[in-house]
């Protein structure tokens, strides 16, 4: 049995992960999963949301260690996670994630990629701190092979998005680089693009990188053949 720590990404909370949870109890896994600071039921005002409290919201939620999975911008606050924590943490899991790397932001990361296509539905908050993603694209960008009814679900959750994580360049050394880590590619992507995520993990050990026909939101697409991986990569 592996204990997983789901960890979700922009604009989500732990209630994108309601059809994985199941899937990994039946194969029998411990899996759990958290609202990161100012998401979810998570009272913390966006305005005062940093990288460092995703990071440390990580790591208070670890009581033993675990196989760690960011999805999308959750890439960046589980890397903290290990740079700052490595003993609580046996595989980092990157979800059609920003694999971190070591002095750059997420912003700086999503500029490199060869498109952008999430950019065309953002629309920022009036105070310029967050932003939001417009719900009529949604389905578009997130969820477009995903089953009936998702869109009206997740459309009634989502949340704004903090800045300020997503623009902190993150600082990572030898801690971050002990843990073993695997990427989970998603190839009909429209949020980061498959190429990207290619390249993100260009020189990973091939073990170490699967591939899955989805788009940006594989737990609600295909949460039985996401826990397949999972548990593929639990049991090495």
């Amino acid at each position: 049995m592996a204990d997983f720590l789901l960890i979700h990404g922009s604009c989500h909370g732990a209630w994108c992960w309601r059809d994985l949870l199941p899937e990994l109890h039946a194969r029998g896994h411990r899996a759990r999963a958290i609202d990161l600071p100012g998401h979810g039921d998570d009272p913390t005002p966006y305005a005062q949301v940093s990288l460092h409290d995703y990071a440390q919201a990580i790591i208070d939620a670890i009581d033993t260690p675990v196989y760690l999975v960011g999805h999308s911008m959750a890439g960046f606050p589980i890397t903290l996670a290990a740079q700052l924590a490595p003993e609580r943490i046996t595989r980092l899991i990157y979800l059609c994630a920003y694999a971190a790397q070591d002095g750059k932001s997420l912003v700086d990361m999503r500029r490199e990629a060869p498109r952008q296509p999430l950019m065309q539905a953002v629309r920022k908050t009036a105070d310029g701190l967050a932003f939001t993603v417009d719900p009529a694209q949604t389905a578009q960008v997130f969820y477009h092979d995903c089953p009936e009814g998702t869109v009206e679900y997740a459309n009634a959750r989502l949340c704004p998005q903090p800045i300020a994580p997503q623009a902190t360049p993150i600082t990572l050394g030898r801690q971050a680089a002990s843990v073993p880590r695997s990427y989970i590619r998603c190839d009909d992507d429209r949020t980061i693009p498959p190429e990207y995520q290619r390249q993100m993990t260009e020189g990973w050990p091939s073990q170490d990188v699967y591939a899955m026909p989805t788009g940006h939101s594989p737990f609600f697409a295909d949460p039985a053949g996401l826990a397949d991986i999972l548990d593929r990569i639990a049991k090495g």
